[in-house]
């Protein structure tokens, strides 16, 4: 957590001391660690894997055991009044041998095993993918802070500049209320600026469970790359059939086939072999103090006839519930390619648009110098000289931001297509001041 010495040094690294600059790297290890949905989806993986050893367990033989001990009054007007105590046990073993429900509950259980690791793919994507928005987020609103303070430290030399000419009568009061008017205009939005970047940071702060410490920033004069392949149409084609969300989606279709199967199978017969092993003492009042020893082996053969209508509507809730799977399947394709060509869009005119800002700060740059050369031979005045460095910082500002922006869809780009990771979050990291 930053202490309250080096709330003002959030722009520059290094003034708080042995503080350290988080990267984006270690915030996304921070997130994958102890971000709580991550974790929720970790758990409901690991749960659903366990549906393989399941299914196995109901092809395998099943052996149970029973024991009673009883007491035994019995009074009959043909036999003497008997009591006595009997005790005995069962041993019994059912192996199925033809059970059709159980063979494809097992091929169920390995297709919701791939869906299931097909959702955590994709739960692990949208953790990087908001890590890193929420990351970017702090930056910007910081650089947005930064840009105010700037103008309103400029504002704050014009207002002076005003009053001074006022008092020597070389500008009006209107001119001094404007400059003044203009200047509280920007504490106010100060205010608000500081308050986004709490906000912002609250929000990082709720992703990787603990206070982020000050976030490193892009290096200057960065050069970001073009996508590649730098066409739409493999993008297209990646985000139908590796996006993980159609992964899931196919391993849907494919989970509700079996179950539409698993329910036409309640038609069908079963076949187990059982066995079983028998001890009792004192079987009957006859028998009283027999020790009776009973031993079966065999086939057991059952055929299911009628249910009152329920194997038929359970085949039907299937049939329906696969066409749903359809449906969603289709949605995810499409969602899919909209989203990589929204992405790819983004990429492609942010990475302009970086271009263009970068050739405008250059401008700005140089009017800034051409300002400063004016004022130094009378052709400017220090207003001038002030509004030319607000001008830069908002075109920095500005490029800042754009470069997020791209950035960003360049994950969004590859997440679309199911390819986004940690060497995308390193590819990033290197961008970032050390």
């Amino acid at each position: 957590m930053v202490n309250g010495k080096c709330i003002s040094g959030w722009m520059i690294l290094g003034l708080c001391g042995f503080a350290r600059a988080d990267d984006l790297a270690t915030v996304y290890q921070e997130a994958l660690v102890h971000n709580a949905q991550y974790r929720a989806a970790e758990a409901q993986y690991a749960s659903i894997q366990q549906r393989v050893p399941e299914s196995v367990a109901a092809l395998l033989p099943s052996v149970s055991v029973s024991a009673n001990t009883l007491w035994n009054d019995n009074n009959s007007n043909t036999l003497q009044h008997q009591q006595y105590n009997s005790n005995g046990y069962t041993v019994s073993l059912i192996q199925p041998l033809w059970r059709a429900t159980n063979n494809i509950t097992l091929h169920e259980a390995h297709t919701l095993a791939d869906q299931a690791s097909a959702q955590l793919d994709l739960a692990r994507q949208e953790l990087l993918i908001h890590t890193a928005q929420a990351y970017f987020d702090v930056l910007y609103a910081q650089d947005a802070l930064n840009t105010i303070k700037e103008q309103r430290a400029a504002d704050l030399q014009q207002l002076e500049q005003a009053s001074r000419s006022f008092d020597i009568g070389a500008a009006s009061i209107t001119d001094v209320r404007d400059a003044k008017a203009h200047y509280d205009l920007l504490t106010a939005q100060e205010i608000s600026a500081t308050n986004e970047v709490a906000s912002k940071t609250q929000v990082l702060r709720q992703i990787i469970n603990q206070d982020p410490g000050p976030l490193a920033p892009l290096r200057d004069g960065i050069v970001l790359k073009s996508p590649e392949p730098n066409t739409v149409g493999p993008w297209e084609a990646a985000a139908q059939t590796t996006n993980p969300s159609v992964v899931a989606a196919e391993a849907a279709v494919e989970a509700a086939q079996q179950e539409a199967s698993k329910a036409r199978a309640g038609h069908l017969p079963t076949v187990d072999l059982v066995a079983t092993h028998g001890y009792s003492t004192s079987a009957t009042n006859i028998t009283v103090g027999t020790d009776l020893h009973a031993n079966t082996f065999g086939i057991q053969f059952s055929v299911p006839i009628y249910s009152g209508g329920g194997t038929l509507a359970k085949v039907r809730e299937n049939v329906a519930l696969l066409d749903k799977a359809n449906a969603d399947l289709e949605d995810a394709r499409r969602s899919g390619v909209l989203a990589a060509q929204q992405a790819y869009l983004g990429a492609t005119s942010g990475l302009a648009q970086v271009k263009a800002l970068t050739e405008a700060v250059k401008s700005a740059q140089i009017a800034l110098e051409s300002n400063k050369r004016g004022v130094a031979v009378g052709a400017r005045i220090n207003i001038d000289v002030l509004n030319a460095q607000q001008a830069l910082a908002v075109t920095e500002r500005d490029l800042a931001k754009a470069r997020y922006d791209t950035l960003m869809a360049l994950l969004h780009l590859k997440a679309s297509a199911g390819s986004v990771g940690g060497v995308d979050i390193d590819e990033v990291n290197a961008l970032l001041a050390k």
